[in-house]
Protein backbone atom coordinates (compact mmCIF):
# COMPACT_ATOMS: atom_id res chain seq x y z
CA UNK A 1 0.00 0.00 0.00
CA UNK A 2 1.24 3.50 -0.82
CA UNK A 3 1.06 5.99 2.22
CA UNK A 4 0.08 9.35 0.56
CA UNK A 5 3.33 9.72 -1.66
CA UNK A 6 1.51 11.31 -4.20
CA UNK A 7 0.41 14.45 -1.94
CA UNK A 8 4.41 14.55 -1.87
CA UNK A 9 5.63 14.77 -4.92
CA UNK A 10 2.79 17.48 -5.58
CA UNK A 11 4.19 19.23 -2.62
CA UNK A 12 7.95 19.19 -3.88
CA UNK A 13 6.98 20.82 -7.36
CA UNK A 14 6.30 24.00 -5.28
CA UNK A 15 9.64 23.34 -3.40
CA UNK A 16 8.64 21.69 -0.55
CA UNK A 17 10.24 18.06 1.57
CA UNK A 18 8.18 16.95 3.83
CA UNK A 19 9.14 18.66 7.43
CA UNK A 20 10.42 21.20 5.37
CA UNK A 21 13.89 20.11 6.49
CA UNK A 22 15.81 17.49 6.30
CA UNK A 23 17.62 16.67 9.56
CA UNK A 24 18.77 13.11 8.51
CA UNK A 25 21.20 10.45 9.68
CA UNK A 26 22.23 7.09 7.47
CA UNK A 27 21.57 3.55 9.35
CA UNK A 28 22.18 0.68 9.66
CA UNK A 29 25.22 0.71 6.48
CA UNK A 30 26.43 -1.17 5.01
CA UNK A 31 23.23 -3.43 5.19
CA UNK A 32 24.94 -7.00 6.64
CA UNK A 33 22.49 -9.72 6.31
CA UNK A 34 21.05 -11.10 9.96
CA UNK A 35 21.86 -8.09 11.77
CA UNK A 36 19.20 -5.46 11.22
CA UNK A 37 16.53 -6.73 13.49
CA UNK A 38 17.67 -7.75 16.11
CA UNK A 39 17.47 -5.93 19.73
CA UNK A 40 20.47 -4.38 19.33
CA UNK A 41 19.22 -2.48 15.91
CA UNK A 42 16.07 -1.42 17.27
CA UNK A 43 17.97 0.17 20.34
CA UNK A 44 20.60 1.68 18.04
CA UNK A 45 17.77 3.73 15.97
CA UNK A 46 16.07 4.51 19.07
CA UNK A 47 19.42 6.13 20.61
CA UNK A 48 19.98 7.47 17.40
CA UNK A 49 16.28 9.38 16.89
CA UNK A 50 16.38 10.56 20.73
CA UNK A 51 19.97 11.62 21.20
CA UNK A 52 20.73 13.56 18.00
CA UNK A 53 17.13 14.65 17.28
CA UNK A 54 16.71 13.30 13.30
CA UNK A 55 13.16 13.61 11.53
CA UNK A 56 14.77 11.33 8.85
CA UNK A 57 16.40 8.07 8.35
CA UNK A 58 18.33 6.57 5.90
CA UNK A 59 17.66 2.86 5.75
CA UNK A 60 20.78 2.51 3.37
CA UNK A 61 22.29 -1.19 2.44
CA UNK A 62 25.11 -2.29 -0.35
CA UNK A 63 24.51 -4.94 -3.13
CA UNK A 64 27.59 -6.16 -4.49
CA UNK A 65 29.25 -6.83 -8.22
CA UNK A 66 32.44 -8.68 -8.22
CA UNK A 67 34.73 -5.73 -9.99
CA UNK A 68 34.80 -2.28 -11.13
CA UNK A 69 34.17 -3.90 -14.68
CA UNK A 70 31.54 -6.30 -13.36
CA UNK A 71 28.14 -6.20 -14.84
CA UNK A 72 25.85 -8.11 -12.55
CA UNK A 73 25.07 -6.88 -9.42
CA UNK A 74 24.47 -9.94 -6.99
CA UNK A 75 21.49 -7.87 -4.70
CA UNK A 76 19.93 -10.79 -3.77
CA UNK A 77 22.79 -12.65 -1.87
CA UNK A 78 24.58 -12.58 1.44
CA UNK A 79 25.78 -10.45 2.65
CA UNK A 80 23.54 -8.07 1.48
CA UNK A 81 20.33 -7.61 3.97
CA UNK A 82 16.89 -9.37 2.76
CA UNK A 83 13.90 -7.39 1.41
CA UNK A 84 12.32 -8.50 4.82
CA UNK A 85 15.04 -6.90 6.70
CA UNK A 86 15.04 -4.01 4.57
CA UNK A 87 11.14 -3.75 5.56
CA UNK A 88 11.77 -3.94 9.22
CA UNK A 89 14.27 -1.21 9.00
CA UNK A 90 11.86 0.94 7.35
CA UNK A 91 9.09 0.02 9.62
CA UNK A 92 10.83 0.64 12.66
CA UNK A 93 11.99 4.32 12.15
CA UNK A 94 8.30 4.64 10.83
CA UNK A 95 7.25 3.88 14.07
CA UNK A 96 9.32 6.23 15.38
CA UNK A 97 8.24 9.27 13.80
CA UNK A 98 10.64 9.35 10.77
CA UNK A 99 10.52 10.40 7.30
CA UNK A 100 12.39 7.33 5.60
CA UNK A 101 14.98 7.58 2.58
CA UNK A 102 15.54 4.42 0.92
CA UNK A 103 18.86 4.40 -0.54
CA UNK A 104 20.15 0.83 -1.98
CA UNK A 105 23.71 1.01 -2.83
CA UNK A 106 26.27 -0.95 -5.41
CA UNK A 107 29.67 -1.99 -4.13
CA UNK A 108 32.73 -3.92 -5.43
CA UNK A 109 33.41 -6.71 -3.68
CA UNK A 110 36.98 -6.43 -4.09
CA UNK A 111 37.05 -3.66 -2.47
CA UNK A 112 37.50 -0.68 -5.24
CA UNK A 113 35.11 2.19 -4.85
CA UNK A 114 32.13 2.17 -6.74
CA UNK A 115 32.87 5.40 -8.28
CA UNK A 116 35.77 3.50 -10.71
CA UNK A 117 32.90 1.07 -12.13
CA UNK A 118 33.31 1.50 -15.71
CA UNK A 119 33.16 0.63 -19.08
CA UNK A 120 33.92 1.37 -22.87
CA UNK A 121 31.94 4.17 -23.92
CA UNK A 122 31.17 2.46 -27.42
CA UNK A 123 30.72 -1.48 -27.42
CA UNK A 124 33.31 -3.73 -28.52
CA UNK A 125 32.98 -7.67 -28.93
CA UNK A 126 33.81 -9.70 -25.69
CA UNK A 127 34.12 -6.53 -23.33
CA UNK A 128 31.45 -5.64 -20.89
CA UNK A 129 29.12 -3.43 -21.77
CA UNK A 130 26.96 -0.36 -20.26
CA UNK A 131 23.91 -1.74 -21.64
CA UNK A 132 24.48 -5.12 -19.50
CA UNK A 133 25.78 -3.27 -16.28
CA UNK A 134 22.55 -0.93 -16.49
CA UNK A 135 19.79 -3.16 -16.95
CA UNK A 136 21.11 -5.54 -13.85
CA UNK A 137 21.90 -2.48 -11.70
CA UNK A 138 18.40 -1.30 -12.96
CA UNK A 139 16.60 -4.34 -11.78
CA UNK A 140 17.95 -4.11 -7.98
CA UNK A 141 17.22 -0.36 -7.99
CA UNK A 142 13.45 -1.04 -9.32
CA UNK A 143 12.97 -3.26 -7.29
CA UNK A 144 13.81 -1.66 -4.40
CA UNK A 145 11.60 1.66 -5.64
CA UNK A 146 8.49 -0.81 -5.97
CA UNK A 147 9.49 -1.60 -1.80
CA UNK A 148 9.73 1.89 -0.93
CA UNK A 149 6.14 2.65 -2.36
CA UNK A 150 4.74 0.07 -0.37
CA UNK A 151 6.31 0.65 2.34
CA UNK A 152 5.32 4.44 1.98
CA UNK A 153 8.97 5.64 2.26
CA UNK A 154 9.23 9.80 1.28
CA UNK A 155 12.31 9.72 -1.00
CA UNK A 156 14.43 7.54 -2.91
CA UNK A 157 17.49 7.52 -3.83
CA UNK A 158 18.76 6.31 -7.48
CA UNK A 159 22.90 5.81 -7.24
CA UNK A 160 25.62 7.21 -4.53
CA UNK A 161 28.78 8.19 -5.89
CA UNK A 162 28.98 6.92 -8.99
CA UNK A 163 31.67 9.09 -10.56
CA UNK A 164 32.18 7.31 -13.50
CA UNK A 165 28.48 6.85 -14.69
CA UNK A 166 27.23 10.22 -14.24
CA UNK A 167 28.02 10.73 -17.82
CA UNK A 168 25.98 8.52 -18.81
CA UNK A 169 22.69 10.76 -19.02
CA UNK A 170 20.84 8.34 -21.04
CA UNK A 171 20.50 5.53 -19.11
CA UNK A 172 19.85 7.40 -15.91
CA UNK A 173 16.79 9.54 -17.61
CA UNK A 174 16.00 5.98 -18.64
CA UNK A 175 15.93 4.32 -15.09
CA UNK A 176 14.34 7.02 -13.37
CA UNK A 177 11.44 6.75 -15.72
CA UNK A 178 11.53 3.50 -14.81
CA UNK A 179 11.64 4.55 -11.09
CA UNK A 180 8.79 6.54 -11.65
CA UNK A 181 6.66 3.86 -12.64
CA UNK A 182 6.45 2.22 -9.56
CA UNK A 183 7.23 5.02 -7.25
CA UNK A 184 5.74 7.89 -6.55
CA UNK A 185 7.71 9.65 -4.48
CA UNK A 186 10.44 11.97 -4.35
CA UNK A 187 13.49 10.70 -6.66
CA UNK A 188 16.97 11.40 -5.64
CA UNK A 189 20.38 10.91 -7.32
CA UNK A 190 23.57 11.62 -4.72
CA UNK A 191 26.23 12.62 -6.98
CA UNK A 192 29.86 12.54 -5.42
CA UNK A 193 31.74 15.45 -3.63
CA UNK A 194 33.34 18.14 -6.18
CA UNK A 195 30.64 16.36 -9.00
CA UNK A 196 27.63 18.98 -8.19
CA UNK A 197 28.26 21.16 -11.28
CA UNK A 198 29.35 18.17 -13.47
CA UNK A 199 26.02 16.09 -13.42
CA UNK A 200 24.11 17.03 -16.53
CA UNK A 201 20.27 15.12 -15.87
CA UNK A 202 19.57 17.15 -12.30
CA UNK A 203 16.44 17.82 -14.47
CA UNK A 204 15.32 13.77 -14.37
CA UNK A 205 15.12 14.13 -10.38
CA UNK A 206 13.29 15.80 -7.65
CA UNK A 207 15.80 16.58 -5.01
CA UNK A 208 19.28 17.46 -6.08
CA UNK A 209 21.78 16.33 -3.50
CA UNK A 210 24.97 15.18 -2.51
CA UNK A 211 28.40 13.95 -0.75
CA UNK A 212 29.78 17.08 1.70
CA UNK A 213 33.17 15.62 2.38
CA UNK A 214 34.52 18.96 2.30
CA UNK A 215 37.34 20.19 4.25
CA UNK A 216 37.35 22.22 7.07
CA UNK A 217 38.18 26.42 5.78
CA UNK A 218 36.97 25.06 2.34
CA UNK A 219 32.94 25.00 3.09
CA UNK A 220 32.53 28.34 1.43
CA UNK A 221 34.37 28.18 -1.51
CA UNK A 222 32.17 24.91 -2.25
CA UNK A 223 28.73 26.38 -1.35
CA UNK A 224 29.53 29.11 -3.55
CA UNK A 225 30.26 26.87 -6.51
CA UNK A 226 27.02 24.30 -5.53
CA UNK A 227 24.85 27.62 -5.60
CA UNK A 228 24.38 28.36 -9.36
CA UNK A 229 23.63 24.71 -10.30
CA UNK A 230 20.79 24.89 -7.24
CA UNK A 231 19.60 28.21 -8.33
CA UNK A 232 19.20 26.94 -12.52
CA UNK A 233 16.98 23.96 -11.81
CA UNK A 234 14.75 25.64 -8.95
CA UNK A 235 15.07 22.06 -6.81
CA UNK A 236 15.13 21.43 -3.16
CA UNK A 237 19.28 20.49 -2.47
CA UNK A 238 20.14 18.22 0.48
CA UNK A 239 23.64 16.79 1.46
CA UNK A 240 22.55 13.06 1.45
CA UNK A 241 25.91 12.25 2.88
CA UNK A 242 28.41 14.32 5.52
CA UNK A 243 30.29 13.54 7.69
CA UNK A 244 34.01 13.48 9.46
CA UNK A 245 35.76 10.59 11.69
CA UNK A 246 36.09 11.55 15.27
CA UNK A 247 40.66 11.74 14.05
CA UNK A 248 43.60 13.66 14.17
CA UNK A 249 43.37 15.66 10.84
CA UNK A 250 40.10 14.22 9.21
CA UNK A 251 38.76 17.76 9.40
CA UNK A 252 41.32 18.18 6.34
CA UNK A 253 40.08 14.85 4.66
CA UNK A 254 36.63 13.93 6.13
CA UNK A 255 36.10 11.33 2.84
CA UNK A 256 39.22 9.67 3.90
CA UNK A 257 38.06 6.91 6.49
CA UNK A 258 41.24 5.01 6.94
CA UNK A 259 43.46 8.15 7.27
CA UNK A 260 45.63 7.71 10.19
CA UNK A 261 45.50 9.23 13.23
CA UNK A 262 44.74 9.48 17.38
CA UNK A 263 41.08 9.39 18.84
CA UNK A 264 39.61 13.19 18.51
CA UNK A 265 36.16 14.04 19.06
CA UNK A 266 37.16 17.93 19.21
CA UNK A 267 38.43 17.61 15.29
CA UNK A 268 34.98 15.66 14.58
CA UNK A 269 33.10 18.54 16.43
CA UNK A 270 34.91 21.46 14.59
CA UNK A 271 34.25 19.78 11.65
CA UNK A 272 30.55 20.01 12.25
CA UNK A 273 30.50 23.72 13.88
CA UNK A 274 32.09 24.61 10.92
CA UNK A 275 29.43 22.94 8.21
CA UNK A 276 26.34 23.84 9.89
CA UNK A 277 27.58 27.46 10.42
CA UNK A 278 28.19 27.66 6.74
CA UNK A 279 25.09 25.67 5.13
CA UNK A 280 23.18 27.69 7.92
CA UNK A 281 24.13 30.87 5.56
CA UNK A 282 22.62 29.14 2.43
CA UNK A 283 18.66 29.01 2.79
CA UNK A 284 19.15 26.70 -0.48
CA UNK A 285 20.53 23.90 1.60
CA UNK A 286 17.82 21.90 2.89
CA UNK A 287 19.17 19.40 5.22
CA UNK A 288 21.45 16.70 5.63
CA UNK A 289 21.80 13.00 5.97
CA UNK A 290 24.96 12.18 7.94
CA UNK A 291 27.27 9.81 7.83
CA UNK A 292 26.80 7.41 9.85
CA UNK A 293 25.01 5.36 12.35
CA UNK A 294 26.01 2.01 12.34
CA UNK A 295 22.99 -0.90 13.35
CA UNK A 296 25.30 -1.85 16.40
CA UNK A 297 26.61 0.31 18.61
CA UNK A 298 29.86 0.57 20.03
CA UNK A 299 29.59 1.14 24.07
CA UNK A 300 29.25 4.57 25.26
CA UNK A 301 31.75 4.36 27.58
CA UNK A 302 34.41 4.02 24.92
CA UNK A 303 33.46 6.48 22.87
CA UNK A 304 36.36 8.51 23.07
CA UNK A 305 38.68 5.92 21.59
CA UNK A 306 36.16 5.50 18.40
CA UNK A 307 37.74 7.35 15.59
CA UNK A 308 35.14 6.67 13.43
CA UNK A 309 32.00 8.87 11.77
CA UNK A 310 29.63 7.96 14.00
CA UNK A 311 28.50 10.66 16.64
CA UNK A 312 27.50 8.62 19.80
CA UNK A 313 28.89 9.66 22.54
CA UNK A 314 31.20 12.18 21.16
CA UNK A 315 31.31 15.96 21.29
CA UNK A 316 29.72 16.24 17.89
CA UNK A 317 26.68 14.69 18.94
CA UNK A 318 25.80 17.57 21.01
CA UNK A 319 26.42 19.83 18.05
CA UNK A 320 24.50 17.49 15.47
CA UNK A 321 21.63 18.01 17.45
CA UNK A 322 21.21 21.52 18.33
CA UNK A 323 21.63 21.89 14.69
CA UNK A 324 18.62 20.02 14.02
CA UNK A 325 16.39 20.92 16.85
CA UNK A 326 16.95 24.83 15.42
CA UNK A 327 16.44 24.25 11.81
CA UNK A 328 13.34 22.34 12.77
CA UNK A 329 11.95 25.09 15.00
CA UNK A 330 12.61 22.39 18.00
CA UNK A 331 14.86 24.14 19.72
CA UNK A 332 13.83 25.39 23.12
CA UNK A 333 10.16 22.95 22.69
Amino acid sequence: MVHGLGAARDGERDGELPGGYVAGMTWGWTGVRGTWTDEAAAESMRVMVDRVATTWTAVTFAAYQDTAQSVDVHWRDAPTVTEDEVRHAIRAARALGQHVLLKPVVNCADGTWRAHINFFDHDVPCEPKWSDWFRSYGEFVVHYARLAAEEGCEMFSVGCEMVQTDRRADEWRALVAQVREVYPGLVTYNCDKYQEDRVTWWDAVDVISSSGYYPLGDWENQLDRIEPVVAAHGKPFVFLEAGCPSRTGSPALPNDWGLVGEPDGGAQADWYHEMFAACARRAWVRGFVLWDWPAHLYDEAGAAANDDYCPFGKPAEAVIRQAYLTATGRAGA
